[in-house]
């Protein structure tokens, strides 16, 4: 039931080899590719390796999507260290559904309409933060930036906060700022306590690290933070297994609010299962205070956040009109007792 891989397995080299981790196995269960209408599927499910997916490691520490699925399926979760990669998983047809942000979703859909977002996870959670001294963009002029990968969600907030106070980026790492994208996440750490950059945007809970290492943060980083995406392919053939997901998620969200000390504790348990070790119980705890479990996916910020990515000529114009189907999300938390949820 655990899994296998380690941080040092996360990365394109897993998406080629097309690895992952079982969190359950059934020797009956089939690809979703080549499942007969009615037998068991496996569930391909990516999520990222942070605080901010926190409902996924939750959901699979206590069990929820494995319990949710039944005899319908198994599920076959990978963690991945930047939500790009998730994306490019996911449209090369190794994926079926995916805990991302919101960037890489909207890249995603751009590239190939197959993709449709069902569900929030979490809003906020990211921060833009700097060496101490350091109080304004103008001053990080002639510094290295670290970021999880080009054009993921927080490469964006940090590139746009820059542009609007006057201090250019290139894709390629030059301009008046060097954005350096650091894989994984843990890295960046690192590099900024060593002094080899000035900062980065990290989402949580490296954000709080970087910070318990003598950080100040420049910028809070609005805005949904984590989305559930599935490819319409997949929802349309298993209807019912994407609900079985949706139900996980929502119990994992309820979970947090009714039982945060527990959820803490697991999500640092998961995460250590993939990192080696698990955090201290302060980092975990400041990293939840930063974030807002929600299964809304907080449409307006979704816009907000491709109009940046236009801004920066990382993406091309985009039309979001169809992005979302959260139908199947409603009719879960209506079963739920909970409030619905809108585009």
């Amino acid at each position: 039931m655990r899994r296998a891989i380690t941080a040092a397995a996360i990365g394109t080299a897993l998406l080629l080899a097309g690895c992952s981790s079982s969190s359950s196995s059934s020797s009956g269960s089939t690809s979703t590719s080549g499942a007969a209408a009615g037998a068991p599927v496996t569930v391909r499910l990516g999520f990222l390796s942070n605080i901010t997916h926190a409902p996924a490691l939750i959901a699979l520490k206590e069990g929820y999507f494995t319990k949710a699925l039944g005899s319908a399926g198994t599920l076959k979760a990978t963690a991945f260290s930047a939500g790009t990669e998730e994306t490019t998983a996911l449209l090369a047809g190794q994926l079926d559904a995916a805990y991302v942000g919101p960037n890489p979703a909207i890249t995603a859909w751009q590239k190939d309409s197959n993709i449709q977002i069902i569900s929030g996870a979490a809003t906020g959670g990211a921060s833009i933060v700097v060496k101490k001294g350091i109080s304004s963009a103008a001053q990080l002029k002639g510094k290295s930036l670290a970021t999880p990968s080009l054009g993921n969600t927080q490469d964006v907030a940090l590139r746009y906060w820059l542009k609007q106070h006057g201090v250019a980026t290139n894709v390629t790492g030059g301009g008046d700022a060097f954005i350096k994208p650091t894989k994984p996440n843990s890295a960046a750490v690192l590099q900024f306590k060593s002094g080899q950059i000035a900062g980065g945007s990290e989402p949580a809970p490296y954000d709080i690290q970087m910070v318990a290492d003598g950080g100040t943060v420049l910028l809070s980083e609005p805005g949904v933070t984590t989305l559930l995406i599935v490819t319409k392919t997949f929802l349309a053939a298993h209807p019912a297994v994407v609900s079985d997901l949706l139900k996980a998620q929502v119990q994992a969200n309820d979970f947090i609010k009714s039982n945060p000390t527990q959820a803490q504790a697991d999500a640092n348990a998961e995460l250590a299962s993939y990192t080696g070790k698990p955090l201290a119980a302060d980092l975990i705890a400041a990293s939840f205070k930063e974030i807002t479990f929600t299964n809304d996916p907080n449409a307006a910020s979704l816009k907000t956040d491709a109009d940046q990515a236009v801004a920066l000529t990382l993406l091309k114009p985009v039309n979001l009109d169809g992005i979302f189907d959260l139908d199947p999300l409603n009719k879960v938390l209506a079963a739920a007792g909970e409030s619905q949820v809108s585009s």
